[in-house]
């Protein structure tokens, strides 16, 4: 038997740490799959993108910006 996490004794960065080591070990899996609706919302986002809906910012602009408005 593996051992047991108390999930409510972890501190919130300890939970997120947990789920990201889960989430590398799911996706890693062979039997995973995204669902349809991933690939669903992929395709809805690239047609945005071609249309001239959307403009996304470059991730290091995103960051300065997000953490200006914290400031």
């Amino acid at each position: 038997m593996k051992p047991s996490v108390a999930i409510d004794k972890l501190s919130l960065s300890e939970k997120i740490e947990l789920m990201e080591k889960l989430w590398i070990d799911i996706s890693a899996s062979d039997d995973y799959a995204p669902p349809q609706w991933h690939h669903e919302e992929l395709q809805k986002r690239r047609n945005a993108v071609k249309e001239g809906k959307v403009n996304y910012t470059d991730w290091e602009e995103a960051k300065t910006e997000i953490r200006d408005e914290i400031k």
